[in-house]
């Protein structure tokens, strides 16, 4: 097995020393000591490094239960982890990684003590997950000894591993622990020592959007989920995953990436989050958040249209997204290759659909001069998404959103109706998610490569940003954050400029 290994990852003799023997650490533990290492894990508080060590026995237990491992191997698992006394006991160890306190001070100290016990060429490895790695290092006599290891949480299940250098950290030594973590079966990305590393700020858009669009009175938060999850393929709507994340906790990030970038109006925390923080609503673990978690409450159900008539006329204007629907409904349509029309509009008994491009749908019918537009939003993949969400004008008629949602019904789509907010949810979620992935790449935080893997890899997204926008057209992506700019008038909205340079020069970001 050690021949097969990257020639830079750590043998399997070489001994790892997990510091925190809590979730975390015990997970860091469980996934070393199952990839062949000797394990030493050390926790501050009397006996729970034990307990950590019984926690992971357990685990191995249920995966022989379950026949996805033999009670030899097992063992082998459980043996291979000392419990030590002392920090001065990692002194064997090779890789020491630490999943304690999230506070500077104590890491500093800790580390210290650590950089005395163990030998000069011993790497150092934080399971921070909002430090700067370069200010963990700043009390150390060997910083280039020390790198960001952030595995995500459950650890042993969760793929993903940032390895974050600070400004001192030797590249030899964060490819050794690329490299290591790769032989451990996880899916290592580097990055940069900088606020929210890679998975953290990139994924702030997810749950800002969603509160914003809340917030303007868009749509409810179960249908905003059921609209990103149905129509937009992602796993888990921002609400409840928020909910699952504990609000504190996800509050706190956002304000931690707010601070720890000056203020900058894209990270700008959301008021309708911090009163679930004030009034203790703080998600599952405290039985209320944005859903009710008590013992026979009730989720609300995301909002859905009536049903309605098939619509009479369907002209369809060049090629949209939707023609593979379109003709596997069996309705009568009559295409249009040039007319008044941009490309991709389809009109449906005098009602005017639009893709969304950031702006209102009231803002194209004043701009178009046109009364009946209806916008209708992104989908992961139209040809098997479940759910459309639509907007209609202010100047619309009555029977526009009707027209629009038997149509839409026609195709084989849940139909929420929102309000006319810019973006509606998906086409605005992706286009920020793109837009902050790019300004990250544009930072030397990672490369597209990485960003893309850690987005799917650490937080489960359908795709990475950067390759859906490519997927999508660069070009409008770049104008549904123009529109969004243009309409909210706010500078979080503002583009990257390497996407308006990739948008100007042709070029994509994988290319």
């Amino acid at each position: 097995m050690s021949n097969a290994l990257p020639s830079s990852a750590l043998p399997l003799s070489a001994t790892i020393g997990v510091i925190g023997a809590g979730t975390m650490g015990a997970g860091i533990a469980q996934v070393a000591a199952q990839a062949g290492h000797p394990v030493l894990l050390y926790d501050a508080i009397d006996g729970a490094a034990q307990k950590g060590k019984d926690g992971i026995a357990k685990v191995m237990a249920r995966l022989v239960e379950k026949g996805k491992l033999t009670q030899a191997d097992a063992d082998a698992v459980v043996a291979r982890i000392s419990v030590i006394g002392a920090l001065a006991d990692l002194g064997p160890a090779k890789l020491v990684v630490e999943a304690i306190v999230e506070r500077l001070d104590v890491k500093q100290s800790v580390f210290g003590e650590v950089e005395a016990a163990v030998a000069d060429d011993a790497i150092l490895a934080s399971n921070t997950s909002s430090l700067s790695i370069t200010a963990i290092g700043a009390t150390l006599h060997r910083p280039h000894n020390l790198v960001g290891m952030h595995f995500f949480n459950p650890a042993p299940l969760m793929a993903l591993v940032e390895v974050i250098s600070g400004v001192a950290t030797a590249p030899a030594v964060a490819e050794v622990v690329y490299a290591t973590a790769k032989a451990w079966g996880k899916a290592p990305v580097h990055a940069a020592s900088t606020p929210g590393f890679i998975v953290n700020r990139v994924a702030r858009p997810y749950y800002a959007e969603a509160l914003r669009v809340t917030q303007e009175g868009g749509a409810d938060p179960a249908t905003i989920d059921a609209v990103l999850t149905e129509c937009g393929g992602f796993r888990m709507g921002p609400f409840d995953l928020m909910d699952l994340i504990g609000h504190d906790v996800n509050y706190a990030v956002t304000n931690s990436v707010f601070d720890a970038y000056y203020k900058d109006k894209r990270f700008l925390p959301s008021l309708v989050q911090k009163d679930l923080v004030d009034a203790g609503w703080l998600g599952r673990k405290s039985g209320r958040g944005f859903y009710d978690y008590a013992e026979g409450a009730t989720k609300p159900a995301p909002a859905i249209a009536a049903p309605a008539k098939a619509p009479t006329t369907v002209e369809v204007h060049g090629e949209t997204p939707l023609d593979g629907r379109i003709k596997a409904s069996g309705l009568t349509v009559t295409r249009i290759d040039e007319d008044e029309y941009e490309d991709g509009v389809i009109v449906v008994d005098g009602v005017v659909l639009v893709p969304s491009d950031g702006r209102m749908a009231t803002e194209i019918a004043a701009e178009e001069i046109l009364t009946d537009v209806v916008v209708y939003d992104l989908a992961l993949d139209y040809g098997t998404a479940k759910r459309i969400a639509i907007a209609a004008a202010d100047q619309a008629s009555p029977n526009a959103v009707e027209a629009a949602t038997g149509f839409f019904q026609a195709l084989g789509f849940a139909v929420s109706v929102i309000d006319d907010v810019p973006g509606l949810i998906v086409a605005r979620t992706v286009a920020m998610l793109a837009n902050e992935a790019a300004d990250a790449v544009a930072q030397r935080v990672a490369s597209a490569a990485d960003v893309d893997l850690a987005m799917t890899k650490g937080v489960n997204y359908p795709r990475g940003p950067l390759a859906w926008a490519e997927d999508i057209g660069l070009d409008r992506v770049h104008d549904i954050l123009n529109n969004l700019f243009d309409t909210i008038k706010e500078d979080r909205y503002r583009p990257s400029v390497l996407l308006r340079r990739k948008v100007l020069g042709g070029g994509t970001f994988h290319g």
